[in-house]
């Protein structure tokens, strides 16, 4: 049989201060409907921000590029 395998990234903006292996047992342990995925994480990348409400993160025009900047 075969499957499909894919990789997702997501940003995670975290106000709660969780560690990382908080958010990824918050990911793994989410209730998914009739168990249709369950996700792994594998790895997890941080980075510090002086976060305000005008962060170009918060902002759905400028995230994208704000993302690449800070992650590439």
């Amino acid at each position: 049989m075969r499957t499909k395998v894919f990789k997702v990234e997501l940003l995670i903006v975290n106000h709660d201060n969780l560690t990382m292996n908080e958010i990824a047992e918050v990911i793994e342990n989410a209730n998914y409907p009739n168990d249709c995925i369950g996700p792994q994480v594998m790895e997890i990348t941080s980075r510090e921000v002086e976060w305000s409400d005008e962060h170009p993160l918060n902002k759905r025009t400028t995230q994208a590029d704000a993302y690449k900047e800070l992650f590439s």
